[in-house]
């Protein structure tokens, strides 16, 4: 039930159209990461997947439109991570964490010995366990963003919605985050979608990018058929030189005019 088809998906704000018409297929187990410069459309395009702004046209999320899933049922199917995500004051991060788990939770709403052992492992993954009793307003931009992914990941959907995930990481941090959410993707068959806006990391961590420019599907494929210096500089209006990393993707490196 990974598998996600859009069609025709159209997104306005105010009257305003920010995605137009756009159709994609993302197989079961694939991590496709949308590209394209500001303004593109590509948190858009992610919040009418996770059905938290209206939109035209249809998703599907497995066999089913999205619209036919209750707030709970499609919360079991989709988790998302967003680049500003809110933080209830006062949390704990075990706390904070733990309501990824509220999908699964029973009818009184209480966690169960299986909702803590995910918490734990989660937390364990993210290295937070030495985090766990603090507050989350405490943390570090950098420690708070790793405790929003392991919420989203403790809620074990099968399709997982990211924005930005390396906003605020340092270069050690972004790779360790990477790596553990292509390493859950490979373990779990998780479908990942992710908006990137570091072009090197896209090219390195996804099976394909769709490239997104003022809010139209320009071009979809493997990384090294999507990065391309002419295609870049014409869409981005930035020169780069992009460079083969011989079998570990590719690097996308700007360059002086």
């Amino acid at each position: 039930m990974s598998h996600v088809v859009l069609s025709g998906v159209c997104v306005a704000y105010d009257g305003v159209t920010v995605v137009s018409g756009l159709d994609l297929d993302v197989a079961s187990g694939e991590w496709l990461s949308l590209i394209g410069p500001n303004g593109a459309g590509k948190t858009s395009l992610l919040r009418a997947i996770a059905r938290l702004v209206p939109f035209d046209g249809e998703v599907r999320i497995g066999e089913d439109p999205s619209s036919a899933l209750g707030a709970r049922e499609l919360a079991r199917r989709v988790a998302v991570l967003h680049q500003e995500p809110q933080i209830p004051p006062g949390m704990t991060v075990s706390q904070y964490v733990l309501l990824g788990r509220s999908p699964h939770l029973g009818y009184f709403g209480r966690e169960t010995g299986r909702d803590r052992r995910v918490v734990s492992e989660v937390l364990r993954r993210l290295s937070l366990e030495g985090l766990a009793s603090r507050p989350v307003e405490h943390l570090s931009g950098g420690e708070r963003q790793r405790a929003a992914i392991a919420r989203a990941l403790a809620q074990q959907a099968p399709v997982l919605l990211i924005d930005e995930p390396t906003t605020s990481l340092d270069v050690g941090r972004q790779q360790e985050v990477l790596e553990l959410i292509d390493a859950i993707r490979l373990e779990q068959g998780l479908t990942v979608i992710a908006a990137m806006h570091e072009l090197t990391l896209a090219g390195q961590y996804s099976s394909r990018l769709a490239l997104l420019v003022a809010g139209r599907l320009v071009a979809v494929g493997p990384p090294k058929e999507i990065l391309r210096e002419p295609v870049i500089s014409q869409h981005y209006g930035a020169q780069v030189k992009v460079i083969d990393l011989n079998g570990s993707g590719t690097a996308v490196v700007p360059v002086r005019a």
